[in-house]
């Protein structure tokens, strides 16, 4: 039975968890995550875990925050003066919003707001966390 190897299209069910179990995504009652192996389109850790399997295996990877969306930086996380932000714009802790610079969109997230200061944190929602999944290789080809 062939093995999955670089250059390979290959179509993956997972599920992405937490160390405390909450699930980060899942592909499990959808289609399944399609990539090439080694174009750099998932994790290069997720890549190199399917290396070698087979059509219909499944195994737990556990990839480390270093090697998933890195560190948690504190210089990513910023406090602003409430009125940088639009008047009408209702903000709350936990809101995920977006902002341009240089044309490209930068995502971040909204921690903490009082009346005259908002703190936001530039870094990505999965920055600092290791990442459990279960990975089963639907197709090979």
């Amino acid at each position: 039975m062939a093995q999955v190897k670089r250059g390979d299209n290959v179509k993956v069910h997972y599920t992405c968890t937490l160390k405390d179990g909450t699930i980060v995504d899942s592909t499990m009652n959808q289609q399944p995550l399609q990539f090439t192996v080694g174009k750099g389109q998932v994790l290069p850790s997720l890549e190199e875990a399917v290396e070698g399997m087979k059509q219909g295996e499944a195994k737990d990877i556990t990839i480390p925050s270093d090697k998933a969306f890195g560190p948690h930086k504190e210089e990513m996380v910023q406090v602003v003066d409430r009125n940088r932000l639009p008047a009408d714009l209702k903000v709350n802790a936990g809101m995920k919003l977006q902002t341009n610079q240089g044309g490209q969109p930068i995502d971040f997230t909204v921690i903490d707001v009082s009346e005259s200061t908002v703190t936001l944190d530039f870094n990505h929602p999965l920055a600092g966390k290791e990442l459990l999944f279960n990975v089963n290789v639907a197709e090979i080809s």
